[in-house]
């Protein structure tokens, strides 16, 4: 039997990876390892300990294959247990390689539409030898996984709602320090994070941003409430995508909303956001609709609902609710025309004043350095209008110029934290 290792895992704009693999030695090494001084080999596994067919990067995602492959080490060092650099440390630290064309270490997959966690079972070999204090260090094998630490959703808790007829899982984050009364945000889900792992409806996208002290310390501090539903919010009880405009989960997920409102005493009732995307924007527009007097502001992200489901009278009431889309022009799943660009200029026809759009051209990463087989910045699929929502980058309005608040220029969460009901 070999040595064990730790994962360390970051929520990143692709969702979870394994960014660090770290080694603790048995002996305290003396001199810094060299990037290929180990090679990596890791195995994806179901639930069920059975090798997954997945893809192997993202510009592949049709063609799948078994999931075992060599993973890329980008950079070693001598670390402590955190696996942060320290000279005098006892651990040896290996980044790895991860994102779009990096699939061997996801954390998250969707073999069949829905993202499940994956059994990631590494094995790590020594292929160069390491000086320690008395002796060399060599042909070292460490295939015992010790744990996976992730620190991005360390502060969320995990519940179930008590709908007899339909509970709903969720996850919340609740802000420290409650003297004051204070807003409550309510992140909805795309699609690919339904199902029954409640930790994916906030570790398959970077929704774990909204409680960093950035943004929290744009609101003194806000609650975060992330329902998850067992299929997807558009489910109007047929379990297909449908154009209805309808979904069976409203009534369950207002029940959830106001169970949490009475558990958390120290929520703002006046200040309550709603948010989603693709799906999630499909349910946060049907919230909006069916609850007009109940939420302070909306973010509806790539949202799904056809405007042609949306009445006059309808758009007459959302006209007065403060609301910013976000969306790509090129979004190949949901087309804007027939959702949020058509809803947005109807909501302006009809005098909507406290409303946005960041209409992007087309998503391309801009925070975390990954690159196409160009060389060029990555670009996404044009649905994922998600990722510079989490990134701040939400920041100009429908022709391109910026939004203005008290004189500088303003995101999503820079508006929300001024809106009241």
């Amino acid at each position: 039997m070999g040595y064990g290792y730790f994962t360390n895992v970051r929520i990143t704009d692709f969702g979870p990876y394994v960014t660090k693999i770290i080694l603790p030695m048995p002996v305290k090494p003396a001199e810094e390892p060299e990037k290929d001084s180990f090679c990596v080999y890791v195995e994806r596994r179901d639930q069920q300990g059975k090798i997954m067919q997945l893809p192997k990067n993202w510009l592949e995602r049709d063609k799948k294959e078994p999931s075992v492959a060599y993973a890329k080490v980008t950079d070693a060092y001598i670390a402590g247990p955190d696996g942060e650099k320290n000279p005098e440390g006892d651990c040896i630290a290996l980044e790895m390689a991860y994102g779009p064309m990096h699939s061997e270490v996801a954390e998250l997959s969707a073999p069949d539409g829905f993202n499940v966690s994956i059994i990631s079972d590494y094995c790590i070999t020594q292929l160069k030898p390491i000086q320690a204090e008395n002796e060399k260090l060599a042909g070292m094998v460490f295939d015992r996984k010790y744990g996976t630490r992730c620190h991005d959703y360390d502060d969320f808790n995990e519940s179930v709602s008590h709908d007899l007829k339909m509970p709903l899982r969720y996850g919340y984050y609740v802000p420290k320090g409650k003297a004051e009364k204070k807003p409550l945000m309510i992140w909805l889900h795309g699609a690919g994070e339904g199902g029954q792992e409640t930790k994916i409806a906030y570790m398959g996208n970077k929704v774990t941003c909204m409680i960093t002290p950035e943004i929290q310390n744009l609101f003194g501090g806000c609650y975060l409430f992330v329902p998850q539903c067992p299929t997807m919010w558009m489910d109007d009880g047929t379990h297909v995508y449908g154009r209805s405009g309808k979904s069976m989960y409203v009534q369950a997920l207002k029940s959830a909303i106001d169970e949490f409102l009475e558990l958390e005493p120290g929520i703002d009732r006046d200040r309550i956001y709603i948010g989603g995307d693709s799906n999630g924007g499909f349910m946060t527009m049907r919230m909006c609709i069916d609850y007009p007097d109940f939420f302070a502001a909306a973010f509806p992200v790539c949202e799904a609902l056809y405007d042609d489901t949306i009445s006059d009278g309808q758009i007459r009431r959302l006209s007065e609710m403060p609301i910013w889309f976000v969306h790509a022009k090129n979004d190949p799943v949901v087309a804007p025309g027939e959702t949020a660009d058509a809803t947005y200029r109807r909501l302006i026809a009809a005098g909507a004043s406290n409303i946005h759009f960041s209409f992007f051209d087309k998503i391309v990463d801009q925070h975390e350095g990954w690159t196409g087989e160009d060389g060029k910045p990555f670009e996404y699929i044009g649905h994922f209008a998600w990722i510079p929502l989490f990134n701040r980058d939400c920041n100009f309005d429908y022709e391109g110029q910026p939004v203005m608040l008290d004189g500088r220029k303003a995101d999503v969460y820079d508006w929300l934290a001024l809106q009241k009901r």
